[in-house]
């Protein structure tokens, strides 16, 4: 295994469960404890975890921005089985907005199984991996996240309220009542807001882990929401909220 595969499977150990000791991962991945400790720095240096005697914690903030491939990496199979459950509410003939996060991404890859799709994107990472998808695929345009290999900024805006789509598909950061839909970083979040605006219907993709959490900048309203899509039943409070607002819950 490539040390960098190795640590990718550690961000989603670490990430699960918070922490994570040399010890054990010494044992998983069948290499010395100092080769750990070398990959726990690495991690340290990228801002994704904090090293502790013995091994290392997760940090956690509100305005976390993971870069693109840590996220893709972290909880991949429940993000698919989202996507999965995604395509369902995904027509023949539909126009979409995606943003970049990595459960669209997922999401991406089963659009094959739809035809006559128009797909507008600020994901650098969907323009590339999907050039011979037979979707039509449009640009945003505007400044370069590396970070997050996005697209943002007043341009992408502009671009983004040339038209009016049926679905716009994205994810969050955070879901807190009485608080809406959060995510990390304001440029992302502006072009977000701008989507939701040219979009008849607004299908949110977010995992159990984002309920009851907090992030630096308020996306949207629960009210904007026409649908939810997730990876298990809310909690009776979140179930009671989403039926008062009649949004749609799959799961």
């Amino acid at each position: 295994m490539l040390a960098a595969e190795r640590r990718q499977i550690m961000i989603s150990m670490v990430h699960a469960d918070k922490r994570v000791l040399v010890s054990e991962l010494s044992d998983k991945f069948n290499v010395t404890e100092e080769t750990i400790r070398r990959d726990l720095e690495k991690l340290e240096k990228e801002g994704i975890v904090t090293r502790t005697y013995g091994g290392a914690i997760l940090n956690s903030h509100t305005n976390e921005d993971l870069p693109f491939t840590t996220r893709n990496a972290t909880n991949s199979e429940i993000k698919q089985q989202i996507a999965a459950k995604a395509l369902d509410l995904i027509h023949d003939g539909d126009t979409l907005m995606m943003d970049p996060s990595s459960t669209s991404f997922e999401l991406m890859k089963l659009l094959h199984q739809r035809k006559n799709l128009t797909v507008i994107t600020s994901s650098i990472h969907i323009l590339h991996e999907f050039l011979n998808s037979g979707i039509q695929i449009i640009s945003t345009g505007g400044t370069l996240r590396p970070r997050s290999m996005s697209l943002v900024g007043t341009n992408a805006e502009e671009i983004v309220k040339k038209y009016n789509v049926d679905k716009v598909v994205m994810s969050c950061k955070a879901l807190f009542l009485g608080k809406g839909v959060m995510d990390s970083n304001e440029p992302e979040c502006e072009l977000k807001k701008a989507m939701l605006r040219q979009a008849g219907k607004v299908l949110l993709l977010a995992d159990h882990s984002k309920f009851n959490k907090t992030a630096f900048v308020k996306l949207m309203e629960f009210d904007d929401i026409h649908a939810l899509i997730t990876d298990r039943e809310p909690e009776p409070a979140w179930m009671d909220m989403l039926k008062e607002k009649e949004i749609e819950v799959v799961f």
